[in-house]
């Protein structure tokens, strides 16, 4: 259980949590398996799924709570149904020997789906999440701001409101373009990845990698005006990412000098190990996104 991006927010009022209520609240809305014409279903899962224990609808340790989302969707290629369509097509103007317009092809490709759809291939996905409830933060691991705030919708819709705003609620291009002109945080490393903007018309982009990020010719395009989108970094000894200047990160890496804090847990007790992840990794978290908050005066906003 180690996340590989992060979608941080930040509570805005406080927020109380009763373990049986939200078992029951997440239960009734757990997740249900596609019907026949069903495209897709979203529900919530037991976040030990992968350890065989169902029915246990969310994780908690020291006041963080572990919630995971589940969807299903059902794989229909766009290429099956077209060409099926275009079968269809073609024998109806051999029969008829008329030409088949637009409105009637798309209510053949609509029977078509509808027809192929109770055959289709499945398709699960999770999206893990917390809610640490003293930090006052709730942490996403998805990539994608879609994925993310269907957690959010879901979670929201289950236990009645879930008040948070976006750790960053402004651009953080000039904080970042600052780690390159006047040197990182303490604690911040700058690894050899980067990229950057025009702030003109043309939105001009450099993605750098492999490249020492105080070189000349990435001096040059700063003093040209781009700004950071995008930079690499290493945050003291426990993780690696990218951050992006939304707030969100991406491929998060946690240190095997972290990791191995763990090794002690048989792999074959799967639910042990997971619970010792998770509480090793979500305390590292809120730590790490408390540092961003406070470094990058994220609560000024």
């Amino acid at each position: 259980m180690w996340f590989k991006n992060l979608k941080a927010y930040q509570l805005t009022q406080p927020l109380s949590l009763d373990d049986d209520d939200l078992s029951r609240m997440l239960m009734d809305n757990a997740f249900r398996p596609c019907g026949k014409q069903d495209t897709a279903t979203m529900g919530f899962a037991s976040p030990f799924a992968q350890a065989g224990k169902e029915g246990v609808m969310f994780h908690k340790v020291q006041e963080r709570y572990w919630i995971t989302l589940k969807k299903q969707e059902k794989i229909l290629p766009s290429s099956v149904v077209n060409a099926e369509l275009a079968d269809k097509v073609a024998h109806i103007e051999a029969e008829t020997g008329s030409p088949v317009g637009k409105k009637q092809q798309q209510d053949l490709k609509q029977e078509i789906i509808f027809q192929l759809l109770p055959q289709a291939f499945v398709r699960n996905t999770f999206t893990h999440g917390f809610i640490s409830i003293p930090e006052k933060m709730v942490v996403i691991d998805a990539s994608a701001d879609g994925k993310a705030e269907a957690w959010l919708a879901c979670v929201r819709k289950a236990i009645g409101s879930l008040p948070v705003v976006p750790l960053a609620r402004h651009s953080l291009q000039s904080e970042l373009t600052h780690w390159l002109t006047d040197g990182a945080p303490d604690g911040i490393e700058l690894l050899e990845e980067a990229e950057l903007k025009s702030t003109d018309d043309l939105e001009s982009v450099i993605r750098c990698k492999n490249q020492p990020l105080d070189s000349e010719e990435i001096t040059m395009h700063l003093d040209n005006g781009k700004l950071v989108q995008k930079v690499g970094f290493a945050w003291q000894e426990v993780l690696t990412a990218t951050i992006s200047e939304d707030g969100s990160f991406k491929r998060v890496k946690f240190t095997d000098r972290l990791k191995e804090e763990t090794e002690d847990v048989p792999k074959d007790q799967v639910e042990a190990r997971l619970d010792a992840e998770f509480a090793l990794m979500s305390a590292e978290l809120c730590q790490f996104l408390d540092f961003m908050r406070t470094t990058l005066k994220l609560n000024d906003d």
